[in-house]
């Protein structure tokens, strides 16, 4: 598909600590050109330093964030800030891998009060991480993944079960059970569990998991695009096409600038 001229060239922060020997970083440029060429998306593409993110306003003006896998991330507060920038200004968001795991616990912190929330790769003393240790680690796995029904996921994706790439060993403590199209919450575990349904009633959902429960994706209702999976997208196929859920994350990119661009005209 051509490139289209008449969608503006929507801004994309990418917030990580760019590292030639991480996957999925390798993986952008090939994505970026491939949502240009193959969907006509236009994305104009930033990296930011997590040490940089901890600016105020360093991914204000974006017209989304994308937070990337590459933990630990030299800066937490950096990742955190610009997560928290992103979800308070509706900024369309997505988080791979670690940037799952920090918008949980970034959401713990600043929406549940949970103030002590720690990730035990970065706080690795830390009592009672609620992001941990996987069981088993996920490096180089592929799993099938269970989403919730009438969940942006599931509507991104097409389908209520796909198969994903995984490059990770940390995720939501004890983190089991997802929620029905209802958001009423299914299968349970123990006090990882209880902090997750904390998470719940305060707005986000947990709308993917694994084979055994134990939560892969969360999603933000109400917010224009905020979704983040432990699984990584950008690993799909060669990056010459797109996974959905990029694909999905640059679209509402380009509507954001195209709003952003109506409004500054009036």
């Amino acid at each position: 598909m051509a490139v289209m001229s008449n969608v503006p060239a929507a801004r994309l922060a990418l917030v990580g600590d760019r590292s030639p020997t991480v996957t999925s970083h390798t993986r952008v440029p090939l994505l970026l050109d491939a949502l240009a060429a193959r969907d006509g998306l236009v994305l104009d593409a930033y990296w930011i330093p997590t040490a940089d993110a901890v600016e105020p306003g360093a991914v204000r003006g974006f017209d989304a964030v994308w937070m990337l896998p590459g933990s630990p991330y030299r800066s937490e507060a950096g990742a955190l800030a610009a997560i928290r920038t992103a979800r308070e200004d509706s900024v369309p968001f997505l988080g791979t891998c670690g940037g799952f795991q920090h918008a949980v616990l970034e959401f713990a912190r600043n929406v549940c009060g949970l103030t002590g929330a720690a990730h035990a790769e970065n706080d690795p003393g830390a009592e009672d991480p609620l992001i941990a240790p996987l069981a088993c680690s996920l490096v180089g796995h592929e799993g099938v993944v269970t989403l919730t029904p009438g969940s942006l996921a599931e509507s991104v994706l097409g389908a209520d079960r796909t198969v994903e790439r995984y490059h990770c060993r940390y995720g939501p403590a004890d983190g089991t059970g997802t929620e029905d199209a209802e958001g009423t919450q299914g299968t349970q575990g123990t006090q990882g569990t209880n902090r997750l349904a904390l998470l719940r009633s305060h707005g986000l959902r947990f709308t993917g998991t694994d084979e055994r429960g134990a939560v892969r994706v969360a999603e933000l209702p109400g917010h224009p695009f905020f979704l983040a999976t432990l699984f990584q997208p950008e690993l799909y196929g060669d990056g010459e096409r797109p996974h959905p859920i990029v694909r999905a994350l640059a679209r509402a990119a380009v509507e954001h600038a195209a709003r952003r661009s109506l409004t500054a005209s009036q």
